[in-house]
């Protein structure tokens, strides 16, 4: 019974696939392109516009209002005065100086001497 169910399919495939289809041809469509004659003389030249009119000048704009005057600004409070600084204390007596003598005394500079390399 399996043997004939596939024998009766592999039979029917084969039937239906060796049918002929017809295939339908489409033709071409024909297009007609008409072929230019020879050119003809050249016509005549045409006028020249006019010019259009010049525009006018627009208004002049209005001026603006001035501006407020600012308010003046407030003068600025005194500063105090100082206070004075203290006295100073008073110095010490100076060393009273040597009398006059009648021989004077020789001060003698010695160079000194360059450091040894």
């Amino acid at each position: 019974m399996k043997y004939s169910i596939m024998f009766s399919a592999v039979v029917a495939a084969l039937a239906l696939s060796g049918c002929e289809r017809p295939t339908i041809v489409t033709p071409p469509a024909v297009i007609t392109v008409p072929v230019p004659g020879p050119a003809g003389p050249t016509g005549a030249t045409g006028s020249t516009g006019s010019t259009g009119s010049t525009g006018s000048t627009g208004s002049t704009g209005a001026t603006g209002s001035t501006g407020d005057t600012g308010a003046p600004g407030y003068t600025g409070a005194k500063g105090s005065t100082g206070s004075t600084g203290a006295t100073g204390s008073t110095g010490d007596t100076g060393a009273q100086g040597q009398r006059g003598r009648t021989g004077g005394d020789t001060v003698i500079i010695v160079p000194p001497t360059p450091p040894s390399r």
